[in-house]
């Protein structure tokens, strides 16, 4: 299917549908009109399959405490085979309700109270909070911006692993918001250093099929196994980004070794008794089964979003620099070379009219970068170009505006 098919089949208006992304905008912006480009999730419908299997099992009517498929493991696999070539064992999987729930649990789980635990930002800002919210301390490496593209410093990285006696790291793989896929050479390193410093590493794979051409994930349990580390590693990914499916609330923990996976269940019993989501599971394994073809054009859209941003932005606002997208469907954009002084929420949101994520949101050394979700049409992604060129035009006419006491919002969301 073309993407222009794809986008006429499959693309939805949601304001009015209880949408985070459309509806909460006079609650998280104070603006209702912005056009929303914030939260992970799509402005597609899920995939046909998915929503026959949820028509029939919503036709039956009865919704009580159910089991998980009996192949739904089998069906996950041979995604799998097909997409990432990661290899798994049934009896790995326990389910949470969300990553992020996941990865709080595992905190809970694995760490105490003031242990330390390292991060790579600009990084997804829920792992701030699942730190911090637990009493956990907080340690940072952060990414490095070469002309190549962000990089890893593991030099600072294995200092910080020293100086700090870390126990826990968390990896955000492929990256968001940066968008990088790590090489097998990258991984390699990162989790070798762990490795060498008995660190704990929990992966956050959610984004893992959302890889645009020219480039390949590997999972972190691919190279786990090579280095004998299994027993250091737990992966966290989810159906929920892949296929638009979050609020049916399930998600992945892998668990490939036996006195982790032990551990984390007898924590389970005393603090995290919770059932599947039969929806969510039946979401997920229609997916898995029959999702290829629409994931493929997925990306095609994604991919032409991108492409149309950066042509678009680099003629006409040389001065914003966006970086190359390899994962996710999130575009991170640096503009302190066009906005180097001025007020960002007052550009961005109340002159361009846009909902965006900003930079501090990931890091406190990235004020003055964005980050622009383009899953959804191209119209949308027009309008955003269209009215950051209008504010160029007007800031270079002249009709500039200093800096003031406006602060950027701080509600914040996937």
């Amino acid at each position: 299917m073309e993407a222009a098919k794809f986008i006429q089949k499959y693309y939805r208006k949601r304001k009015g549908t209880d949408s985070l992304k459309w509806d909460a905008l006079q609650e998280r912006y104070d603006n209702a009109d912005l056009t929303p480009l914030w939260v992970a999730d799509m402005d597609f419908a899920a995939p046909d399959s998915v929503q026959a299997d949820l028509i029939e099992r919503m036709t039956h009517g009865v919704f009580g405490y159910s089991l998980t498929p009996a192949d739904y493991f089998s069906t996950y696999q041979e995604w799998q085979s097909r997409h990432e070539q990661t290899i798994f064992q049934a009896e790995w999987l326990h389910f949470t309700t969300g990553v992020v729930q996941g990865i709080h649990d595992l905190i809970a789980c694995f760490t105490n109270v003031g242990d330390q635990i390292i991060i790579q930002p600009p990084v997804y800002y829920p792992f701030f909070d699942v730190v911090n919210n637990q009493q956990r301390q907080l340690i940072t490496s952060e990414l490095v911006e070469t002309e190549a593209g962000y990089q890893m410093d593991l030099e600072h990285f294995e200092r910080q692993l020293i100086e700090n006696e870390i126990k826990l790291f968390i990896l955000c793989s492929p990256h968001n918001p940066v968008g990088r896929v790590w090489t097998e050479t990258e991984l390699k390193a990162i989790l070798s250093l762990c490795q060498k410093y008995d660190v704990l590493v929990i992966s956050d794979e959610i984004h893992s099929d959302l890889i645009l051409p020219g480039h390949t994930f590997i999972s972190a349990l691919t190279i786990a196994t090579e280095l004998d580390f299994l027993d250091h590693l737990i992966v966290c990914n989810a159906p929920s980004k892949t296929f638009n499916l979050a609020s049916l609330l399930n998600a992945h923990i892998w668990l490939p070794d036996q006195n982790l996976r032990k551990r984390y269940e007898k924590w389970e019993e005393l603090y995290r008794q919770t059932g599947i989501s039969v929806v969510g599971q039946t979401a997920a394994r229609a997916a898995y089964r029959t999702g290829d073809e629409w994931l493929a054009d997925l990306l095609s859209v994604i991919e032409g979003n991108y492409q149309l941003l950066t042509q678009r932005l680099t003629k006409q606002i040389p001065e914003i620099e966006i970086s190359e997208l390899q994962g996710t469907y999130l575009a991170w954009l640096d503009l302190r070379a066009w906005l180097p002084s001025l007020d960002m929420k007052r550009f961005i949101q109340d002159e361009a009219g846009l909902a965006i994520d900003y930079g501090e949101w990931f890091s406190p050394e990235t004020k003055g970068f964005i980050r622009i979700n383009l899953a959804t049409s191209p119209e949308i992604i027009e309008t955003a170009i269209r009215n950051l060129i209008k504010l160029d035009h007007k800031i270079k006419g002249g009709n500039q505006y200093v800096s003031d006491s406006d602060r950027i919002g701080t509600n914040r969301q996937s």
